[in-house]
């Protein structure tokens, strides 16, 4: 089962109209504030020569840091608008970038017998999808992983969205970079800390580490400092009972 066309049509929406270029939109961090700061965490989980998919990609900008360190890195995104737009940042073709929906089994077992297993990077991604979607797109990764990959997973917490809300709802409305997110109904939802584990493992995986820590945006507070939300991150995977003993 797919995403909701729901869905499809408010990201293809949101990517056609996003202005261009790095840290154009709210959630585009530099990778030194995202996937940098993530990679220790994940580092000694992921395993050498597997893929590496950055999973909902969008523009791409953190799976362009990601193909700098490990070899055999594609982004994937459910927008075709995205993957166009990440195809066009990168014309050196550091990645591959290809639409598909995390949330299609099937679609991602495709891709698993393409790829053989691999390790996924999640950022982001089941926060602002429908509560419906959020296992299949778990169940899809899972897939995505087979026997030995891992993924790393970075969502906002719960404490993350009375800020959120302060902020839609602020006199003067909110800050330009969130506005179009929300015009274009995707609304940043919630994932409660304790969903965030229960999905992964309700998908057959094992979370092998977790912890938290602030995942920045590209808005900045009324002193000039960076906002940043509260996150939860973990890796998680498939673990014999070999691996573990």
């Amino acid at each position: 089962m797919s995403v909701s066309a729901d869905s499809l049509k408010a990201w293809e929406g949101f990517w056609a109209d996003a202005p261009e270029g790095e840290g154009a939109v709210f959630w585009d961090a530099p990778p030194a504030l995202a996937a940098q700061l993530h990679l220790p965490l994940f580092a000694d989980h992921f395993q050498a020569g597997l893929p590496l998919v950055d999973v909902g990609c969008g523009n791409g900008t953190q799976t362009r840091y990601l193909a700098g360190r490990y070899r055999g890195v594609h982004g994937v995104d459910l927008s075709a608008a995205a993957v166009e737009r990440a195809r066009s940042a990168d014309p050196a073709g550091r990645a591959g970038y290809e639409q598909a929906d995390a949330a299609d089994e099937a679609a991602m077992e495709r891709l698993h017998g393409r790829l053989g297993d691999c390790d996924v990077y999640l950022r982001g991604v089941l926060h602002q999808a429908p509560e419906p979607d959020r296992p299949r797109i778990v169940r899809g990764i899972a897939a995505l992983t087979g026997g030995r990959g891992r993924v790393f997973a970075v969502e906002l917490a719960e404490a993350a969205k009375p800020v959120l809300m302060g902020l839609a709802q602020r006199p003067q409305g909110p800050p330009a970079k969130l506005l179009p997110v929300l015009t274009h109904g995707i609304v940043p939802g919630e994932v409660s800390d304790a969903a965030l584990p229960r999905l992964f493992r309700e998908a057959g995986l094992t979370v092998l580490a977790d912890g938290e820590l602030p995942l920045a945006t590209t808005e900045f507070e009324a002193d000039g400092s960076r906002l940043a939300l509260p996150s939860k991150w973990l890796v998680a995977g498939h673990v014999t009972v070999a691996q573990v003993v």
